[in-house]
């Protein structure tokens, strides 16, 4: 048993509210197999100390957070595209699904919460050079809302935005060479023309 508790407390002590069985692992510090080291997860979800939401991934409790399970779920990705410009008042629509930059399209569902993952170029998402307008929030990667705001044209070939002056356009242009396509170039330069005529 004082293995068990050595494993509690080295999560408990982390700020990450979830896990995958990886970083238990590595956390733990634990030289326990992998099948030992399952069925002390195994036992702590039991006694309801550890809840597992998916396959591989646990939380400390159920007041864990979204985004950074959004995050997880699968990985590289990033928080971007509503969930992003909605919270910048770029588009004024509240929006229940979080929306994920990925290398797949899915949507899941857990606890009630709809995670909508929208596939992106390899390119564009593990691009390390570049991850200009992805910041780390510590336990999350979340786009800017230029950076959210050329994900959804990159997708998109006509799309309706709110309030395009909440944009930063220096950084829009800044960000833009990444996506290396001429077509959404011309998207975007469109939609800078509108917001100047509308100022």
């Amino acid at each position: 048993m004082e293995i068990k508790r050595d494993l509690m407390d080295s999560l408990l002590r982390t700020k990450q509210t979830l896990f995958t069985f990886k970083e238990v692992n590595l956390i733990s510090g634990s030289s326990s197999t992998p099948a030992l080291l399952r069925r002390k997860i195994s036992y702590y979800v039991k006694k309801g100390q550890l809840h597992s939401l998916r396959k591989g991934i646990y939380s400390k409790d159920k007041k864990y957070d979204k985004l950074e399970l959004a995050n997880r779920i699968y990985t590289p990705s990033y928080i971007s595209f509503e969930t992003v410009l909605s919270r910048a008042g770029v588009i004024l629509k509240k929006f229940g699904p979080i929306y994920i930059a990925s290398y797949l399209a899915r949507e899941i569902s857990i606890d009630d919460q709809v995670y909508v993952f929208r596939k992106i170029s390899n390119e564009i998402l593990t691009n390390v050079k570049d991850f200009t307008g992805i910041e780390n929030k510590g336990t999350y990667s979340i786009a800017t809302p230029e950076r959210a705001f050329l994900d959804v044209v990159y997708l998109n070939t006509d799309y309706t935005f709110d309030n395009l002056s909440a944009l930063d356009w220096e950084k829009v242009f800044e960000i833009l060479p990444i996506y290396q396509n001429k077509q959404m170039e011309a998207r975007v330069k469109k939609y800078y023309e509108y917001f100047q005529s509308s100022e």
